[in-house]
């Protein structure tokens, strides 16, 4: 009898992950490596989101909470979907959870039986496909093009859709393209939802700051009243506040929904650490001004790498809406060959020679879905992000 559980077999360890450790690695044996592999900003916590956790300890707050999580920041997340997404929402509509993992996992296990479809566009987070089908389910992958930003067409969602179809997950801006929708581009995917009502939706909002330019965030309930009913929209602290590691996500959504997730979180974790609960309240509830200085540094990054790997041979480098990564495609450099005569067959190879030759660690776009693609994240300083650039460049005209 075999030990392990036959889930396993479906599910792949985490390419982010993977590559992450893979330069931690290589570091620790004294290469000199850049990662621009990690999903997380590089800033510190804001100071009065760390004094309102040190506060919390100094009061006791260091027991058990409610499941769902204490009663404030739950009062603090439907504040803020109130004042910057027009949503309302009570506290009972609120689940609080240990980050936006957590968050999804637990819709998933709560909704999804054998058979059910989720759709997946792609490029997509790494783990959407690995957690439905952890849960039961099958991920249904929709492609898009570069051509077209990387944005889901309306057309290309409603061929999707069976009868068997449970959730679309909607990523914008995205991870790992940072491609955002407008209020137009989003309002022709809402009108294919709208007629097909066993369909839920799942929007994951953890980039929503981190737009550029004259772009306007919006989210599918927000553009659609008519979804809300069958919208979970989610969201954390983690990317807006510089808060990976406080490991604060939270959704909302129909409450019989919530009271599932509830049922199935209480039975797994119970509350999420309390002293990160009363840090992430002062999160939402005080300043903001760290969003705008933060987003202003990204947006800097974002022009500077774009234009550096736009520079590189073989590569082509859309210009992102949002999040902090780029998705260059490196469609131009497969069949060419390094100086040690390694033929690039794939995005996976070029990833790989790319640190083996210049000590610069990104992720392959075929982990993300669509390839010959790779994911750089700019969540770092501008002068590690000229050396590293300047790195990929000098590993592009190397290939011939």
């Amino acid at each position: 009898m075999a030990f392990l559980a036959d889930a396993l077999s479906r599910v792949k360890p985490s390419a982010t992950i993977a590559v992450t450790q893979k330069a931690r690695d290589l570091k620790a044996q004294g290469r000199d490596v850049i990662s621009l592999s990690v999903g997380e900003p590089d800033f510190d916590t804001p100071d009065n989101i760390k004094e309102a956790a040190i506060a919390a300890i100094r009061r006791g707050e260091t027991k058990y909470t409610p499941v769902p999580g204490i009663q404030p920041l739950r009062e603090a997340i439907c504040a803020k979907f109130k004042r910057e997404n027009h949503l309302d929402y009570k506290p009972s509509q609120v689940i609080v959870g240990t980050g936006g993992k957590h968050v999804l996992f637990n819709a998933f296990m709560a909704t999804i039986n054998p058979g059910d479809e989720v759709i997946c566009v792609a490029p997509y987070w790494v783990s959407y496909p690995e957690m439905v089908a952890l849960c039961g389910g099958t991920p249904v992958v929709v492609q898009t093009h570069m051509k077209h930003g990387f944005k889901l067409q309306p057309e290309d969602l409603e061929r999707a859709i069976t009868p068997k179809t449970k959730w679309v997950i909607l990523n914008s801006p995205s991870n790992p393209s940072g491609a955002a929708y407008t209020h137009a581009e989003l309002k022709k995917v809402t009108d294919v939802l709208v007629r097909h009502p066993h369909v839920w939706v799942l929007p994951d909002d953890m980039y929503e700051h981190l737009v550029y330019g004259d772009f306007t965030f919006v989210t599918p309930a927000e553009i659609e009243p008519s979804l809300y009913e069958r919208t979970l929209t989610m969201n954390g602290v983690s990317k807006a506040y510089a808060m990976t590691g406080w490991r604060i996500g939270y959704a909302a959504g129909p409450e019989k929904l919530i009271k599932a997730m509830d049922m199935i979180q209480g039975q797994q974790t119970s509350g999420a650490c309390s002293i990160a609960q009363w840090a992430a309240v002062e999160a939402l509830n005080g300043p903001q001004d760290f969003i705008k200085t933060s987003r202003k540094a990204f947006e800097a990054r974002r022009d500077l790498v774009v234009s550096m790997l736009g520079q590189a041979k073989y590569l082509e480098c859309p210009k992102p809406e949002g999040a902090f990564y780029v998705f260059p495609s490196v469609a131009g450099a497969i069949g060419k060959k390094t100086p040690q005569g390694k033929v690039i067959a794939s995005d996976e190879d070029f990833v790989t020679e790319l640190l083996q030759a210049e000590g610069v660690a990104t992720v392959q776009g075929s982990a993300f879905g669509t390839g010959p693609n790779f994911r750089v994240s700019y969540a770092t300083s501008n002068s590690v992000l000229e050396d590293a650039c300047t790195r990929i460049q000098r590993f592009c005209a190397s290939l011939a």
